[in-house]
């Protein structure tokens, strides 16, 4: 293996610069313990050595658990740093509160449809707008959604008997016809797990700094404008410019993107991270290249080097894989992606709705490769970036779903096309 060095200026310049982001915001998602010898690596014993070129701040890396929830902790990761952004101080908001209605939402869509629709643990950005529109949110030490007595969050028994249900009631088993208990019997099972929430949100009440809120306070307080949020992609099948509904199934509340093509796409991403903002990523993580224990998503021109140990289960909670090759170990050529191979690679089903994470900023390797700086919520014990990992350029450009993002955030000239103000 050949091992790749940096000049002494070349590290001086990486520490330099480092130093310099620190001094001028104080905001930062990279840890300061993971800066080794004044530069950033995506591994202990990797040779890819990154500098800066903008890091927002976001709250702590969570977890969660086996549970198929990443849409709900990533997309509230990102409001929390939009929380940061706008002022209002480091909140961690509750997952668990957001599944516990978003749950209530998936079975009336499933029934209404008569079962010919997905009901799963899996969701999409949109559901947190769906979800504070109608119930607000809490903080998370209001509602933690652990009430079944263990420490890590474990959906695997409560996500099989509300399964079990709907597949039952969508038969009509009651005289042909659904009985209006359904819905308290149904939602007794998930606060069972989850914990209890009145019907009456009033009621709901509790203090954070010292000031009494229920949900739908709260996020009056917040002043999270959902309004203000918009989900971009990148297909071809639907025009350019225009707004569609992602065909995936975990899109149960049917809300539109708006499309773009590709390299403004990008620079939608890049522009917004370097002006302060983040976004929500929702992208696929079952590709060879992508490997959160080696704290890399990348796609090598020659994917067949990678040796794979292992499985991915159902829903990464151990990190995925193993994945063994020298593109792990310094950077590698990669693979040059059009709009013609993302399209392909959706059209074929290559490319799977898997997972939904934050970006907060943006790196650069030794060899001028650019990297998103990714959040994950895969705990922070998997790998060597405290739950961070890079995402290469080309690896977002190829295989990802769609952002959700403060429509602030997107270039003057990008929103007169889109048609938002």
């Amino acid at each position: 293996m050949k091992l790749i060095t940096l000049s002494l200026a070349a590290f001086l310049a990486i520490g330099t610069t480092y130093a310099q982001d620190k001094k001028d915001t104080g905001n930062h998602s990279i840890p300061e313990d993971k800066v080794e010898n004044d530069t950033i690596k995506n591994k202990k014993d990797g040779h890819y050595f990154f500098e800066i070129v903008a890091d927002n701040e976001a709250t702590g890396v969570k977890s969660q658990g086996r549970t198929g929830t990443c849409w709900s902790f990533s997309s509230l990761s990102f409001f929390e740093s939009e929380l940061i952004r706008t002022g209002k101080g480091k909140i961690d908001l509750a997952p668990m509160y957001i599944v516990r209605n978003a749950y209530i939402g998936k079975a009336e869509n499933y029934l209404r449809m008569y079962g010919n629709f997905n009901f799963s643990a899996g969701g999409a950005f949109h559901d947190i707008p769906w979800v504070i529109e109608r119930y607000g949110i809490v903080p998370n030490e209001v509602y933690g959604g652990l009430e079944y007595g263990e420490e890590k969050h474990n959906h695997s028994e409560m996500a099989g008997m509300l399964n079990g249900m709907v597949k039952s009631l969508v038969k009509k088993p009651q005289n042909g016809k659904l009985h209006p208990n359904w819905k308290e019997a149904y939602t007794g099972v998930i606060d069972a797990y989850l914990g209890d929430v009145p019907d009456n949100l009033e009621e709901m009440t509790f203090k954070h700094e010292g000031k009494e809120y229920n949900p739908k306070s709260f996020a009056k307080h917040l002043d999270l404008n959902m309004d203000n949020y918009v989900s971009l992609t990148s297909y071809t099948h639907h025009p350019f410019y225009s707004s569609f509904v992602i065909e995936v199934p975990d899109n149960w509340a049917l809300r539109s993107s708006y499309n773009l093509p590709l390299d403004e796409f990008m620079t939608v991403m890049e522009e917004s991270v370097k002006n302060g903002y983040t976004f929500a990523w929702g992208a696929d993580v079952s590709e060879k290249g992508f490997s959160f224990k080696n704290g890399l998503a990348i796609v090598p021109e020659d994917e067949e080097t990678i040796k794979v140990k292992g499985k991915d289960n159902k829903h990464f909670s151990d990190a995925g894989a193993e994945k063994i090759a020298d593109c792990f170990d310094e950077p590698v050529k990669e693979l040059e992606i059009t709009q013609e191979l993302r399209q392909e690679g959706y059209d074929n089903q290559t490319t799977t709705d898997d997972h939904g994470m934050h970006i907060t900023g943006i790196v650069k390797d030794q060899k001028g490769t650019n990297y998103f700086i990714v959040k994950n919520s895969w705990g922070k014990k998997n790998n060597d970036c405290d739950g961070y990992f890079y995402a290469s350029f080309p690896y977002v450009k190829y295989k990802t779903m769609n952002i959700l993002i403060h429509k602030d955030g997107i270039p003057a000239a990008t929103k007169k096309k889109l048609g938002i103000k």
